[in-house]
């Protein structure tokens, strides 16, 4: 199967959610959330990534989780992880609980495309204190990919992970996954990172970007957003509306992107200095906002 196939079958099956100028997202791809070992590249983030997403929360955002939220792959279950950041997943329950969270899933959290697998291993978790089993993320779905569909304008945004456009990542990512945890997270620590990751290869990254381009020119120009390659992308109007959020495991830093009033913006999240030599969180504005509209085609 084409990467052309692989991206036409997500869009056929894609969740679809309404929106309006109203509305607010925030995207997110690529956190790789892991156990605080040694190999977890989201540790150093972690709590620009907690201040970030506790701001969203209040400000009313929906979150959109863009694949390999959850690093799969280097670690075995997702019950180490969630001990590793519970206050982080304690967050994104609040989203779940108002409808305010959407997830897809990627390569490196692949398992999820299982339901009976999310139903059985994000449902509840144990909490040792009260010795009983808790509600945690009960009923959610994810999704290989999802459409916002602007309620007047009829404009779809395509959210997906972008996997479909790397086929060893997606056909064998099982392969991938036994490479990394016999391979490439052992050999982590001394800094040599995992070749097959287009993250890290910059030939492989560009292929992607090419394939994810040539399928949006056969599909109408429909904007569209994806992760995986953690390159932040924001094209002007005009070019290819392919668009990339980055990642949350950038040096020192999360990027992700913002769709708010019927504007899209990059951003960045991280943790400046001031004169007083007390750290802080910051967000930057790195492209936008721009208007959704300017990406509709001309007829």
């Amino acid at each position: 199967m084409s990467s052309d196939s692989r991206l036409n079958r997500a869009y056929t099956n894609a969740k679809t959610v309404p929106f309006d100028d109203n509305s607010k997202f925030i995207l997110f791809s690529d956190c790789h959330r892991g156990d605080n070992s040694f190999a977890d590249e989201f540790a150093n983030n972690r709590n620009i990534y907690f201040h970030a997403l506790k701001y969203y929360y209040i400000e009313g955002f929906q979150y959109c989780e863009l694949g390999d939220g959850d690093e799969l792959w280097e670690n075995i279950n997702f019950e180490s992880i969630f001990q590793a950041h519970k206050n982080i997943y304690k967050l994104l329950k609040q989203f779940h609980l108002e409808n305010r969270l959407h997830m897809i899933w990627g390569n490196h959290d692949m398992v999820y495309k299982d339901p009976e697998y999310v139903k059985k291993n994000l449902s509840s978790y144990f909490e040792p204190i009260d010795e009983k089993d808790k509600e945690l993320f009960e009923g959610i779905t994810y999704n290989e990919a999802i459409i916002l569909k602007h309620s007047e304008s009829n404009q779809e945004i395509f959210l997906t992970h972008g996997h479909q456009a790397d086929w060893w990542n997606y056909t064998f990512w099982r392969w991938g996954r036994f490479l990394v945890r016999v391979l490439w997270k052992p050999l982590q620590v001394w800094g040599i990172a995992d070749p097959t990751s287009p993250a890290k290869n910059y030939t492989e990254l560009k292929k992607v970007e090419r394939r994810l381009k040539k399928w949006i020119l056969s599909n109408n120009l429909i904007l569209t957003v994806v992760g995986h390659t953690h390159r932040p992308r924001f094209p002007e109007p005009g070019q290819i509306p392919l668009f990339n959020d980055g990642s949350c495991v950038h040096p020192r830093s999360i990027t992700g992107i913002e769709i708010e009033n019927g504007k899209i913006s990059l951003i960045k999240w991280e943790i400046a200095t001031n004169e007083d030599g007390t750290l802080r969180v910051v967000r930057i504005l790195l492209e936008g906002p721009q208007k959704l509209v300017d990406y509709i085609e001309k007829k």
